[in-house]
């Protein structure tokens, strides 16, 4: 099943597609992370990852189920991708799921990852989900208000429980409730 959206996005010229992601996106999905771990604390990574070391996060995802791994491109350029991974191993946590985004850095505050986490919300309506967390290193504004736009509140935060060259880092939780 080929999930798939065009939708046209102000800030690009082109209709975003909103795809499940495939072998071809996986590169550039590990070039949006490696920026990430270079620039930020939003990924607790500290070094450069290679597709190779990524494949088997890759191949935990599926275009049914509760593990989803969706891409918005423009074109062959992925500009950011959304997904949601088993939270922890175990019967008890069967039906539930956490969920990331990450956008080229060219991308944000344009509406990408709305329209990512709207799509993935959308196929998560159809499979045995019944909460959604999402790990928020602090400090991330825009990360919390796209979250909160989604219906999920704040359950606590884990206080200087990593550390990322030399600087201790803070995570919100928050989740969501499955609305069925």
């Amino acid at each position: 099943m080929s999930q798939r959206t065009d939708v046209h996005v102000s800030a690009h010229p082109n209709p975003v597609e909103i795809a499940v992601a495939t072998d071809d996106d996986l590169p550039q999905i590990v070039e949006i992370l490696n920026h990430a771990a270079a620039n930020s604390t939003a990924t607790f990574a500290a070094r450069p990852t290679s597709v190779a070391e990524r494949r088997d996060w890759f191949e935990q995802f599926s275009s049914t189920g509760p593990y989803r791994l969706l891409v918005a491109r423009d074109g062959s350029q992925v500009l950011g991708f959304a997904y949601s991974q088993r939270y922890r191993d175990g019967d008890a946590f069967q039906e539930t799921v956490e969920v990331s985004i990450a956008l080229h850095v060219s991308s944000r505050g344009q509406g990408i990852g709305t329209l990512l986490y709207r799509a993935l919300f959308d196929c998560l309506a159809h499979e045995p989900v019944h909460v959604v967390l999402a790990g928020i290193a602090m400090p991330n504004d825009a990360s919390v208000a796209l979250h909160r736009r989604f219906g999920f509140t704040e359950v606590g935060v884990f206080r200087e429980y990593a550390v990322k060259n030399g600087q201790y880092i803070s995570s919100l939780w928050m989740q969501r409730l499955s609305p069925r």
